[in-house]
């Protein structure tokens, strides 16, 4: 039944030569691994507004909200260059993670990787409360469930990944390119109308607040820190260089300068409009919440024939910014495979599940964004203070890394790419800077500190698994010793379910023993009456249990057989039978469980099952 539950909702398993067929052409791959990034214009630009208007809705009059935008794109242009070489550098992906680790050490690529690992997380956070958002402003009775209507988000997200990579990239494509077809009929009509003398005024824009804040450098660069929250994903196509058709780095380095193009444009575009109809933001929770994209929609048709298209908007965004984290499970999975390949990360990350996609890395994923979205309520401004510090600070480390890779390289052209590289650096340090101490306080601490957990985390796995290693390796002086082995039959009672058990068992050593483990006298008077005929002479041993436990008398007598034989193997059988139905199970107690997983740490101890199969 679960079979086939699990083929229904994720599909029949795919052979690995399949592998090459399901990479993916341009097309697929700007929804799949951009939707993070162009669906931040979403939000981006509110970001911006609500720090300002702290200084008084006089000062969103200003045209300071584009002079902020326009900055913020010209550093996502220096970051798209510098990534399209690190594309042609590291055509195998890893991203920030390789790079850093290669050219600066393993202690930077661990930090680079506990970064993208922390943003990819906020990332599906993020883009799920911010989809719910849009979701509240145009239907606010919804607001009490945005946490359900989150999680569900999420699963939806997970299970369309589970299915593969291209199934995922048929799934999210139409509603990607519906998003950018909508938002550009969006700036479209706006820009019309202004530029033919038409009057738009947002919801907002007669409201007045008083400044509760001086317009100071310090102000500015917060706002700037928070609209660049309009650059996250930026990454995640050079981590995932494999996933494209072949030529991988050229089809690679052509989409990251597609998705580059169209997010700065769009986000110039909502910038622009938010300050000339004057939109005034709110915030999340407040009485008539509507988001900065609502609120240009509402303005732009809703005196139209056109008003219809406000809904089209919503939805459109809505849709996009739920997909947005569809980058973060196409991206973090790829990030834990490497690195647990490195053994930086617990093994299980490393394996291409039955669909070929790092099907434990997803559910991880889902798992760690399900709970930011419980702790936080879905609010999307409780999570952006902890979002961008991840990914300027991996954005720094791969630019600083690549400039050290071109200058010992001295490959043709290095003066220019160590020149591009340097100046990505230095300008996205800038911005982990600015971030760190303007949102210090509002959460970007907690990132600061998680950072450094993750990185020892990491460094521990990586000691652990060199040490077990070392342990395992093969020297000179190793050689076969066969062992004594001797054999416990566990023998609650006397059924032909037991008998296969003392079969196996007296095919495995000359010492069997059967034991039985007293909880009730009259089932033992009865036991030991019927070993005579049915017990095939193996020798019955009673351990008596006044306190009515199983493991206590067994692995106290388990001790006393070790120290008979100091070398010996103990092999303990556990019979069972397996009923007809899945339900009968229930009927049944379930100590053959309990046993098998206190023996686990037990050592020189080996389990066995030997099962015996009901008839229906």
């Amino acid at each position: 039944m679960f079979a086939r539950l699990r083929r229904l909702l994720i599909g029949s398993p795919l052979p690995s030569w399949r592998a090459v067929h399901e990479r993916l052409p341009k097309v697929l791959a700007l929804p799949i691994f951009s939707s993070d990034a162009l669906s931040s214009v979403a939000y981006a630009t509110e970001e911006i507004l609500l720090v300002l208007v702290l200084a008084g809705t006089m000062v969103l009059k200003s045209p300071l909200v584009i002079w902020i935008s326009a900055a913020i794109v010209v550093l996502l242009a220096i970051v798209v260059t510098s990534y399209r070489q690190t594309i042609y550098a590291y055509p195998s992906g890893g991203g920030a993670y390789i790079v850093a680790k290669e050219n600066l050490g393993d202690t930077y690529g661990l930090i680079a990787g506990s970064a993208l690992t922390i943003d990819y997380t906020l990332t599906v956070a993020v883009s799920i409360a911010a989809g719910v958002a849009a979701v509240v402003s145009a239907y606010p009775s919804l607001a009490d469930h945005r946490v359900a209507l989150g999680l569900v988000g999420i699963l939806i997200l997970t299970l369309g990944n589970l299915r593969g990579v291209r199934e995922s990239g048929l799934l999210f494509a139409f509603p990607t390119y519906f998003f950018l077809a909508s938002i550009a009929g969006l700036i479209g009509m706006g820009l019309f109308r202004l530029w033919t003398g038409q009057d738009l005024a947002a919801p907002t824009s007669h409201e007045f607040r008083e400044s509760i804040h001086p317009l100071t450098l310090f102000l500015i660069l917060r706002a700037f820190s928070g609209g660049c929250a309009a650059m996250t994903g930026t990454e995640a196509i050079s981590n995932a260089v494999p996933a494209f058709r072949q030529p991988e780095s050229r089809n690679a380095a052509i989409t990251l300068t597609i998705m580059g193009c169209i997010l700065g444009s769009v986000f110039l575009g909502i910038s622009y409009l938010a300050y000339e109809i004057g939109v005034v933001p709110i915030e999340t929770g407040q009485p008539g919440y509507q988001t900065v994209v609502s609120q240009i929609a509402r303005a732009t048709f809703e005196d139209t024939r056109f008003n219809w298209y406000y809904y089209v908007v919503q939805w459109a965004t809505a849709i996009i910014l739920f997909l947005a984290a569809n980058t973060s499970f196409a991206g973090f999975p790829r990030l834990a495979s490497i690195m647990a390949r490195d053994r930086y990360m617990p093994r299980q990350l490393y394996n291409l599940g039955d669909r070929l996609v790092f099907s434990n890395g997803i559910i991880v994923l889902a798992t760690l964004a399900s709970v930011l979205i419980i702790v936080f309520h879905g609010d999307t401004h409780a999570l952006i203070p902890l979002y961008a510090i991840g990914v300027f600070l991996s954005f720094t480390l791969s630019q600083w890394g690549m400039a050290v890779r071109f200058r010992r390289l001295r490959e043709p052209g290095w003066h220019r790419k160590v020149f591009i590289s340097t100046i990505g650096a230095i300008a996205t340090a800038i911005v982990v800077v600015v971030q760190a101490v303007t949102k210090f306080i509002d959460g970007a601490y907690i990132v600061i500190i998680l950072i450094v957990v993750f990185t020892w985390v990491f460094s521990k796995i990586h000691t652990h698994y060199i040490q077990v290693g070392d342990q395992l390796r093969l020297r000179p002086g190793d050689k076969f010793t066969p062992a004594h082995n001797t054999v416990l039959v566990l023998t609650p009672s006397l059924h032909r379910g037991i008998l296969p058990a003392l079969e196996y068992g007296k095919g495995l050593s000359d010492d069997v023993r059967a034991v039985h483990i007293e909880t009730d006298p009259l089932d033992t008077i009865l036991l030991e009456e019927r070993w005579e005929k049915w017990g095939g002479g193996i020798p019955l041993v009673i351990l008596e249990s006044p306190y009515r436990s199983l493991v206590a008398p067994l692995l106290e007598y388990i001790n006393e057989v070790k120290r008979e034989r100091p070398n010996n193997v103990v092999t303990v059988i556990i019979p069972e039978f397996v009923p007809a139905k899945w339900w009968h199970r229930l009927l049944h107690n379930q100590s053959g469980l309990l046993l098998k997983f206190v023996l686990l740490f037990e050592r020189g101890v080996v389990t066995a099952n030997v099962r015996y199969y009901l008839e229906r």
